[in-house]
């Protein structure tokens, strides 16, 4: 019984799990981000990558 008392009140892993929730946080909203944003960035890439096509690369 005594040491479930001491691991209820030891807050010495408190801010470790604080930090961890907020690094899962800002991983969450970037994946969610990068996944909305997908479309759009794959279409200026396709758009670059036509572009670069039509360059003549040979020299003259």
């Amino acid at each position: 019984m005594e040491l479930m008392k001491r691991l209820i009140h030891d807050e010495k892993g408190q801010g470790l799990v604080e930090y961890a929730l907020i690094v899962g946080l800002i991983a969450l909203v970037a994946v969610a981000v990068i996944a909305a944003s997908g479309t759009s960035i794959k279409g200026i890439w396709t758009k670059i990558s036509g572009e670069l096509q039509k360059v003549d690369v040979e020299p003259k």
